[in-house]
């Protein structure tokens, strides 16, 4: 999880102002300052979990969820950032590397 964790703010870095959404399994997942807002916007529920790597808060958007998800945080205003594994991490030894897809901004 710690190298997950390590891929993850590193992609955040590269868009601090985006709500990022970063795909694990089936599921995407948003940490701290965006899992808060996610949580605020979609009625996902926001977990507490103990600090790891920084990591505070967690909320997790479910595939069949993203849709839905990325229009109401579009729609109140925030830069979106989907992230998405780039290659299939059953053919992987270690983690599956990931990228931004899509950026999707409010109009």
């Amino acid at each position: 999880m710690q190298n997950i964790l390590k891929q993850y703010q590193s992609i955040k870095e590269k868009y601090p102002g985006a709500v990022l959404l970063f795909r694990i399994g089936d599921f995407y997942e948003t940490f701290n300052e965006d899992a808060k807002i996610v949580s605020k916007h979609s009625g996902i529920l926001l977990q507490e979990v103990q600090a790891t790597a920084g990591i505070r808060h967690l909320a997790s958007v479910p595939l069949n969820a993203v849709d839905a998800t990325i229009r109401k945080l579009v729609k109140a205003g925030y830069q979106v950032a989907l992230c998405d594994q780039l290659e299939d991490p059953r053919n992987k030894r270690n983690i599956a590397k990931r990228g931004v897809t899509d950026l999707l901004k409010p109009s």
